[in-house]
């Protein structure tokens, strides 16, 4: 068995995704992950652990991958627009990071910071890995 590490973007949860808990298989189409995409949010060295981000929005080919989570862990970070721009980013060094035994993309409230994801460690021996 591999494995790997996924990101599970929050809106995609709340829009239409289906509930998961550590011991659950499910059976996600994964896009290997650009680390870039994701450092704003739980620092570098986080990001360059994680191997897919699951996708059921947009266009995808991809096949659904069975995975029996292993865990899942909310991410939740400040979000500001830098200095002169007009758009909200994360925050650099503003993660908070809430292991969970059940995600269903409406966490609790957590003060001064956002709801961004899920980082779900998951067992597969059919992962791609780049």
């Amino acid at each position: 068995m591999t494995t790997v590490t996924i990101w599970v973007d929050g809106w995609q949860m709340q829009c239409c995704g289906e509930s998961f808990a550590p011991g659950d298989v499910v059976s996600w189409p994964l896009l290997e992950a650009d680390p870039g995409n994701f450092a704003e949010i739980v620092g570098a060295d986080r990001a360059a652990e994680i191997d897919f981000c699951e996708e059921h929005h947009g266009d995808t080919d991809a096949p659904p991958t069975r995975l029996k989570v292993l865990t899942a862990t909310e991410v939740h970070c400040r979000i500001a627009p830098p200095p002169g721009a007009d758009a909200y980013h994360p925050v650099p060094g503003t993660t908070e990071l809430v292991p969970v035994e059940k995600a269903d993309g409406w966490p609790e409230s957590r003060q001064d910071v956002r709801f961004m994801g899920y980082l779900v460690t998951a067992e597969s021996t059919h992962a791609r890995r780049a």
